[in-house]
């Protein structure tokens, strides 16, 4: 991924991205959160490849300050957030994103978390993604990830914790008491050998629940959910532990709500697509998401 990443120019990810975002539309997607971290140019060259391809885009600028490569890296906080002032002046819709536990300090993750709830921002952040991440959050701060997160400000009612896989319960309980949602990759976390999920826990909590494309490796929301739903059968042992249309909603109106959106271009669906032939249409919805691609789907 690291070589994959210090490949890329400005020309490189306007044309890469156009493409990546055509396929996301091709397959349902409206509208992308864009965890971008391969540096200033190129997050002008995403919004660039956005427009091209007409999808709408909300640009979470991940703030990088150890680790990973150079390009990712801004060489201060306050270069951090001069950047994300300049794509706010050129009208971008922008979301603050220090990248993980391990990207940022204590002090970085104050600050940033400060600075979305004075701009009224979106705040994504990757946490509990691997045991490794875990412990070396305990190691450097007496503390797991989430519980690093709610102690820095960084918790709130516009926060997006991405992956939350291996969270336990007082970190499960702090994202409910903040009103925090999670985003969960499925396809990305099984892909990676990741974990499942704790789908149950969260909808216990009331915890809202979206869904992300990630890594890349599928391009398809409903076989995203159908992941997703299935890691929550296979926990519980039984059907219809999220019901249909919640876990509808967990691909839209959740979606949306994470990456600050209120409102966003329908999808249409084909009911001539071969997934869906001789389907009532009252049971299309369920057929969507128990047996279909997102080919079925088009924007409106």
């Amino acid at each position: 991924m690291l070589d994959e990443a210090a490949r890329h120019t400005p020309d490189t990810v306007r044309a890469a991205y156009a493409d990546v975002y055509r396929e996301l539309l091709g397959a349902g997607y409206t509208a992308v959160g864009e965890f971008h971290y391969l540096g200033f140019a190129e997050a002008l060259a995403a919004l660039d490849a956005a427009r091209e391809a007409g999808i709408d885009i909300v640009l979470l600028l991940a703030a990088y300050e150890r680790g990973g490569l150079e390009r990712f890296r801004q060489p201060s906080l306050a270069a951090y957030l001069d950047q994300v002032s300049e794509l706010r002046a050129l009208g971008a819709r922008v979301g603050l994103a220090p990248h993980s536990v391990r990207a940022c300090s204590r002090g970085w993750l104050e600050a940033i978390g400060e600075a979305a709830r004075r701009l009224g921002l979106v705040l994504h952040v990757h946490a509990d993604e691997q045991p490794r991440e875990i412990a070396s959050c305990l190691a450097e701060h007496g503390l797991r990830p989430i519980e690093l997160l709610a102690d820095t400000g960084c918790l709130g009612p516009r926060t997006t914790v991405v992956h939350a896989t291996h969270a336990d319960a007082n970190e499960l309980d702090l994202l409910a008491e903040s009103g925090a949602r999670v985003c969960l990759c499925p396809t990305t976390e099984a892909n990676l050998g990741d974990g499942f999920a704790p789908v149950r826990e969260l909808l216990a909590r009331g915890i809202p629940i979206c869904i992300g494309s990630d890594s890349n490796v599928r391009v398809d929301p409903l076989e995203e959910l159908r992941e997703l739903d299935g890691i929550a059968r296979r926990a519980a042992l039984a059907r219809d532990v999220v019901p249909l249309e919640p876990l509808l909603a967990i691909g839209s109106t959740a979606g949306a709500a994470a990456i600050g959106l209120d409102a966003w271009r329908d999808v249409e669906v084909d009911p001539a697509h071969r997934c869906l032939r001789g389907i009532d249409p009252e049971n299309i919805p369920a057929a969507l998401v128990q047996g279909c691609s997102g080919g079925a789907l088009s924007p409106a």
